[in-house]
C-alpha cells in the first residue's frame, strides 16, 4: 500500500476523510430533522444573511470554510500522532474530534451577526456526535496511510544512546536492542 511521506499532505488527507464522514452524519441528521441548521449553513452564516446561507452559493461558501476547517483538523491529528505515536488511537481521535469540533461550534457560535447558528440542544449534541466520528475516522486514515518514518519520535536526550526501542522501532524491527551486561559493556541482540 502507498503511504503518505509528507505530514501536510496526510493531515489534508485524513482531514477530508474524516471530514467526508461528518458532512455524511450531518446530513443524515439534518434531513431526520435532528439538527436544526447543517454545518455549511452554519458555518456560511457568519458572513451572509440566514437566507443567504441557504442558497445554493451559500452551501457551497459552508461547505469549503467546512472543509477547510477539517484539513487543518487533520493536520494537527497528524502533528499529534507524531509526537504521541499510534496507539490507543480511538481515544486520540475522539478526543481531538471532540476539541476541534467544540471550539468551532464555539468560535462560530460567537460572531453576533451570525443568524444561523443552532440555539437548541439538539443540534449541539448531533454536532459533537458529527465531530466525535470526524476525529475518529481522521485519526484512523492518518495511522493507516501515514509512512511510519512520520511517527518515529526523536529521542528526549540525543547524548545518550538509545536503550529502548521505539513502538515503530519495535514493530519494523529497524533497530537491534542494546543491553548492557553487568561491566557496562554494549551487547547487540
Amino acid at each position: 500500500m502507498l503511504k503518505i511521506k509528507d505530514r501536510v499532505a496526510l493531515g489534508v488527507f485524513a482531514g477530508l476523510c474524516g471530514n467526508l464522514t461528518k458532512t455524511a452524519i450531518d446530513e443524515i441528521s439534518y434531513q431526520l430533522k435532528i439538527s436544526q441548521r447543517s454545518f455549511r449553513e452554519a458555518a456560511s452564516g457568519v458572513w451572509v444573511t440566514q437566507k443567504q446561507s441557504r442558497s445554493v452559493k451559500g452551501q457551497i461558501l459552508g461547505g469549503l470554510l467546512d472543509f477547510g476547517m477539517g484539513t487543518i483538523g487533520g493536520i494537527g491529528t497528524v502533528y499529534l500522532l507524531s509526537k504521541t505515536g499510534r496507539d490507543q488511537l480511538m481515544a486520540k481521535g475522539l478526543v481531538s474530534g471532540v476539541t476541534l469540533g467544540s471550539t468551532i461550534t464555539a468560535f462560530v457560535s460567537a460572531f453576533p451577526q451570525n443568524r444561523a447558528r443552532p440555539k437548541d440542544a439538539a443540534s449541539n449534541l448531533s454536532y459533537m456526535i458529527s465531530h466525535a466520528a470526524y476525529g475518529i475516522v481522521t485519526t484512523y486514515v492518518a495511522a493507516k496511510f501515514g509512512d511510519p518514518s512520520l511517527y518515529d519520535t526523536e529521542p528526549q536526550n540525543d547524548l545518550l544512546e538509545p536503550t529502548i526501542q521505539t513502538t515503530e522501532e519495535a514493530k519494523n524491527k529497524r533497530m537491534p536492542v542494546l543491553k548492557y551486561d553487568s561491566t557496562g559493556k554494549t551487547q547487540i541482540q
